[in-house]
């Protein structure tokens, strides 16, 4: 019994130095390199055809949500009108809560923006031209 302890204490002992020292030795090595992805011609021409519309139709929509006026539901200049709305109340927790969202989604505008280019470039490098 006493054999089977020291054992077991020696094999703790050797766990807790391994999971001690693997932190160490991967801390100098890096994860390596994603590797591209191959399509197919059909699937780049699905792609082409589906998803890429579809997309720059999505990116369309926020923008001209993010854009709208007061009235659209979502838009910066309704979070806005709400916030000082809330403001005028005496909520003003729930107006500068408001305000941050107004600020970060008209900081998605130049997100979006570089989603399309991105599309766009995709595109011209993929897509063909329908004959």
């Amino acid at each position: 019994m006493r054999g089977t302890r020291r054992l077991a204490l020696a094999g703790c002992g050797i766990a807790a130095g391994l999971l001690v020292a693997a932190p160490i030795a991967s801390a100098g090595t890096q994860a390596p390199a994603p590797a591209p992805v191959t399509l197919s011609p059909q699937e780049v021409q699905q792609m082409c055809t589906a998803w890429v519309p579809k997309l720059r139709k999505q990116a369309q929509n926020l923008t001209n949500r993010i854009n709208g006026g007061p009235e659209v539901s979502g838009s910066v200049a309704n979070l806005k009108a709400r916030a000082n709305d809330a403001r005028t109340k005496g909520h003003t927790a729930q107006a500068d809560r408001l305000q941050k969202r107004a600020d970060k989604r008209q900081g998605r505008i130049g997100e979006l923006a570089n989603a399309t280019k991105q599309l766009d470039a995709f595109t011209a490098a993929h897509c063909q031209a329908p004959k």
